[in-house]
């Protein structure tokens, strides 16, 4: 009973050993960036003094024994001075006591002589040799450094037989006995006297260091996070974001980045949000169309009745668009998502398709707008016949808007041309109109960005853009120079975009 009780302990105590550990560390983690700073540079100090403070009791020591030394000189001196050669009693002890030694000897012409000694007989527990010291380099030092320790931490009283010189390499070689006891009470007054100010320089320093760095680094850091957990709250807000300092540094430099990508990431928010909503209200308002457009469809079936040349004319164009229109609002109510569906392929006449988005947009208008198509008539290509339209219909709508709202004396022009380059496609859209402005040019393929007429939405660039990717090609802005200019780089290729090579009809 008693052993498993033990073993029980036993296994306890590692275990609670363990558990302080942990509370120990979580504890230290626990703790504020301050706190750790201002725990690490007081530790940091400390350990310097330490490295400064064991030296130094070294050498103290050694300076006392020196110290000695030089007094068992003079000892030894006014001893050899005796007239009779005889050092009398009262006199030896007089002596011995002055230089706190036990025994004077010379080492002269490789013989030892005692000069002085007490008449109680002395038993050596530790020899020392000073004169390493002068020439044995850091291995000496640090056996000295060990001395030194070991005699604050001895707790006996032995004898020390020390040898060595008081000069450099001056006069006999002095060995002297003493107790041990007296040099290690002047060590430990000395050793507390620099430990007090090792405290007092410790804790100075590490006040001035936490100080320093508490605010160039610490205040800073604790503010970028305060606002970090403030702008995740909301992010919308924009009076969260950091307003960043006139620092030049790294910390300077981390809250403009901070503070940019707040920026950017509550604009994006701000548009994701308007988008949600936009992309109900279409969802509604898209509902509603195409119950209308239903219903003018069924209305425009009894124009193809009517024997009008110009009804017989435009009602088959009509009745395109207006299912064109039904079958896309069918779509995005299907699919629900801003993202275009895959193009379904197929060989057509890019020409008729151009004509056809000409009369949509009632082009040429005769003394306001001129109206080119410069496409061959069996230049065929291999695409989505919706997707192209709506490209086009877009490029050429906002030509037309574009060149409305400029007024200018020379005549207004619209020019779609096309040619073959390889296995790929270049089609060109010109106007003569203003250009676009740069910064409108900087994120014109962007939705709700690069609009730079009042009123208009920035989509149809963007929905071109889109629909051209779908089809592997790509839609890219040449030139911005407004009239003539333009003109000569539009023979070049003005807005082009490329489309993939045309399957011909088997």
């Amino acid at each position: 009973m008693d052993q498993r009780v033990e073993e029980v302990k036993h296994t306890e105590a590692p275990a609670q050993t363990r558990a302080g550990r942990r509370n120990l560390s979580e504890r230290i983690r626990a703790l504020s960036l301050s706190a750790k700073l201002l725990l690490l540079t007081t530790l940091f100090v400390m350990l310097a003094e330490v490295l400064i403070f064991v030296p130094s009791v070294a050498n103290y020591r050694n300076g006392w024994l020196m110290d000695r030394l030089t007094a068992a000189q003079l000892a030894s001196l006014a001893a050899e001075a005796s007239p009779s050669g005889d050092v009398p009693a009262k006199l030896r002890a007089e002596l011995l006591r002055t230089a706190q030694v036990r025994a004077v000897a010379l080492k002269r012409n490789d013989q030892r002589l005692l000069v002085l000694q007490s008449e109680m007989p002395v038993a050596i527990d530790q020899t020392y040799d000073l004169t390493a010291l002068r020439h044995g380099g850091l291995a000496a030092r640090l056996q000295s450094i060990a001395d030194a320790l070991g005699v604050l931490v001895s707790t006996e009283d032995r004898m020390l037989r020390i040898l060595g010189k008081p000069a450099d390499d001056a006069g006999d070689l002095i060995e002297m006995v003493l107790p041990e006891a007296p040099l290690r009470a002047a060590m430990w007054r000395f050793a507390l006297n620099i430990l007090g100010l090792s405290v007092i320089i410790s804790v100075f320093t590490a006040a001035l260091v936490y100080m320093a760095l508490n605010s160039m680094l610490v205040r800073p850091m604790e503010r970028i996070a305060r606002n970090m957990v403030r702008f995740a709250q909301n992010p919308e807000d924009r009076s969260r974001i950091i307003e960043p300092s006139e620092r030049r540094d790294e910390i300077g430099t981390a809250e403009r980045e901070l503070a940019h990508m707040q920026t950017e990431l509550a604009q994006l928010l701000s548009q994701k949000n308007r988008l949600a909503a936009l992309g109900l209200a279409v969802s509604k308002i898209n509902h509603d169309l195409r119950n209308l457009l239903a219903n003018t469809q069924l209305l425009s079936d009894r124009l193809t009745s009517s024997p009008d040349p110009t009804v017989q004319r435009f009602a088959p164009k009509l009745m395109a668009s207006l299912d064109r229109a039904i079958a896309f609002c069918n779509d995005t109510l299907k699919y629900g998502r801003a993202a275009e569906r895959p193009p379904r392929r197929e060989p057509m006449a890019l020409r008729a398709l151009v004509e056809e988005v000409g009369d949509g947009l009632d082009l040429p208008r005769e003394g306001v707008i001129d109206w080119e198509v410069q496409i061959s008539d069996d230049l065929v290509i291999d695409a989505d016949q919706e997707h192209l339209f709506r490209v086009f219909n877009n490029l050429v709508r906002n030509a037309v808007q574009a060149l409305e709202a400029h007024s200018s004396d020379k005549p207004r022009l619209v020019r779609i041309s096309a040619v073959r380059l390889d296995a790929r496609v270049r089609i060109t859209v010109f106007d003569n109109g203003p250009g676009v402005p740069p910064k409108a040019r900087e994120r014109m393929f962007q939705a709700f960005q690069s609009t730079a007429r009042k009123g208009g939405t920035g989509l149809g660039l963007a929905i071109a853009h889109e629909l051209i990717a779908a089809h592997g090609g790509t839609l890219k802005l040449l030139d911005t120079t407004p009239g003539e200019r333009s003109l000569r780089h539009m023979l070049d290729g003005a807005r082009a975009q490329r489309l993939p090579p045309h399957s011909p009809p088997s």
